[in-house]
């Protein structure tokens, strides 16, 4: 019954604020249904390209999502889940779905545009750089851990060769439902955008297609080596970045998003059922233990290892990378920004009461990743394992905690497409071919991907563990500078952005408390000659990204006071 109050208590809180804190953001900052659109107004039919509201909400939802609110709080579960409970929803409620919301808005006034875009309006060109640089760095973290984690949910040791296989494991079924996905989006986005096929219908059929696939894969896996499915996942993103969004990311998103909300279903199913005495399993751990455990004090550690559950910085380029692209009416911004959030922060306590469920053998080293923890603690309030239901269940849990993987994995890719020009234009330069010269070739979308994408698969490929470390810190680093430009530039034209202040200040002070923390460690390990490559690449990262966000952080403050004096005149 616990288990059930949680997530009872979680979604009504999580509703209250969506109600009244959501629309008091979007009054405050003047959200007007009426204006029109990046998506019309500079429509270009690759990444200017107005999408339905459900179909652009199931694009952004997936692409935020990915295996983050589920391993972040299963990770972080170890303090207890009071902590965990309390941070998912008072962060997703003040602090993440502030970002979120906040950035989409103010990239949609700033042309669909980045974050690095709206710092040079009110911070200027030296911010926008030094932030362009910082985020690509972030970037490169996310192609790195997240090809990493792909390849190894696609990849199986056992066994050799290319090729279908019947009888397939769990990953060898993945990779096969995962390369199916690929070619429906396809299908889908050719028929719904070239030959008029409405969205309703269109969808049905995409759901049937989704539980064939599945049925299929289930008895027929493919598999290639752990090197293959790094260089496949590479060239995969690398065009999934290139082609018009119609294509590829609008259809593919919006269908994987069924997935997820079928996940969360089932696991709101398992919950009820196991709280009126079925299933296998049964809540039990505990409210609190300790400020301190194997993870290292609450403070900073908490905030940063939850991550999307509660706040990412991740989020916010993904709403000014590509959602504000794609966004066809402004009063959609508070549903698709801020209402994502929520329901990322519901999927969060979902993956708490999960990890609750087999919290002994978690603990115990029992899984071998939270994503496994999260699918067989909901695959227990339906059966013992080795039953049908349970393997089942199983399975396809898996399944869509890599599929969301994937789809954050090309989202982020074109991100660093878009970012990665930015870093060589020059004012008044649209894009690529207004430049001459060897700005020329660094500004072409096919320079930045294809750079961004071999340095990340090459650090994907090594398994440095320290690389998921490393963006957990970055990740969080980069939400407090979100908020900052935010709020400079809500300051600047004139509207509150007194919301933004305490969440800032929260995040910025607890991810550079991390990033000092970290490098202080690996400077002890270094200077005692114990330090292998992935101690050097993490100071090296963690050091650098330390600096770029203080000189930002004390440009911040800089715009503020004089916002503050300009005021009082």
């Amino acid at each position: 019954m616990t288990a059930l109050l949680i997530i009872l208590v979680a979604i009504i809180l999580l509703v209250i604020g969506y109600v009244y804190y959501g629309s008091w953001l979007a009054k405050q900052w003047g959200i007007d249904p009426k204006r029109k659109t990046p998506a019309y107004t500079l429509e270009d039919g690759v990444d200017y390209c107005a999408a339905k509201p459900q179909v652009l909400m199931g694009h952004h939802y997936s692409s935020i999502a990915g295996a983050g609110p589920i391993n972040g709080p299963i990770q972080a579960s170890v303090f207890g889940w009071v902590p965990v409970f309390l941070w998912c929803v008072i962060g997703g409620i003040f602090f993440g779905g502030v970002q979120d919301f906040g950035s989409l808005f103010a990239s949609i006034r700033h042309d669909g545009k980045s974050v690095g875009e709206i710092i040079k309006d009110s911070m200027g060109k030296r911010a926008q750089r030094l932030f362009t640089i910082f985020a690509l760095l972030v970037l490169l973290l996310v192609i790195a851990s997240f090809v990493n984690v792909v390849a190894g949910t696609f990849y199986t040791a056992a066994g050799g060769g290319v090729g279908f296989v019947t009888n397939p494991t769990g990953n060898q079924t993945t990779a096969m439902i995962s390369l199916l996905f690929i070619v429906l989006a396809i299908i889908y986005g050719i028929v719904t955008n070239r030959f008029g096929v409405k969205t309703t219908p269109a969808t049905i059929g995409g759901i049937i297609c989704i539980c064939l696939m599945v049925a299929f894969g289930l008895n027929v896996g493919f598999a290639m080596s752990r090197v293959a499915w790094i260089v496949f996942i590479g060239a995969y993103i690398t065009i999934a970045s290139l082609v018009p969004v119609w294509i590829l990311l609008q259809p593919r998103d919006y269908l994987s998003s069924f997935l997820l909300y079928a996940m969360m279903a089932v696991a709101l199913i398992g919950i009820i059922f196991s709280a009126f005495g079925g299933g296998a399993a049964t809540f039990n751990m505990p409210a609190f233990t300790g400020w301190s455990t194997s993870l290292g004090t609450m403070f900073p550690v908490l905030f940063i290892t939850v991550a999307c559950g509660a706040c990412s910085g991740f989020h916010s380029l993904i709403a000014t990378g590509t959602t504000s692209k794609q966004l066809s009416n402004e009063a959609d911004a508070k549903p698709i920004g801020y209402g994502s959030m929520l329901i990322e922060s519901a999927l969060g306590i979902i993956a708490l009461i999960a990890v609750g469920m087999v919290y002994e053998t978690y603990t115990s080293g029992g899984f071998g990743s939270p994503s496994v923890a999260f699918a067989s603690g909901i695959a227990l309030m339906f059966g013992t394992d080795g039953t049908a239901v349970n393997s089942v269940i199983k399975a396809l849990l898996t399944l869509a905690v890599s599929v969301f993987t994937l789809t954050s994995l090309d989202t982020g890719t074109r991100l660093s497409r878009f970012m990665f020009s930015e870093l060589f234009l020059k004012e008044g330069e649209a894009s690529y071919k207004d430049v001459k010269g060897i700005r020329k070739l660094l500004a072409h979308p096919l320079f930045g991907t294809v750079f961004m994408v071999v340095v990340g698969c090459i650090l994907g490929g090594l398994s440095l563990s320290q690389i998921w470390s490393l963006f957990g810190a970055a990740n969080q680093l980069l939400a407090g500078i979100a908020l900052m430009a935010i709020a400079a530039w809500l300051g600047e034209v004139g509207k509150n952005n007194k919301m933004f202040f305490v969440p800032m200040v929260f995040m910025l002070a607890a991810t550079l408390t991390y990033l000092v923390m970290t490098v202080q460690k690996k400077i002890v390990l270094i200077g005692a000659g114990g330090a292998a490559w992935g101690d050097w690449f993490q100071f090296i990262f963690a050091a650098a990204m330390a600096v770029l966000a203080i000189i930002l952080v004390v440009q911040g403050i800089q715009t503020f006071a004089a916002q503050a004096k300009a005021k009082k005149k």
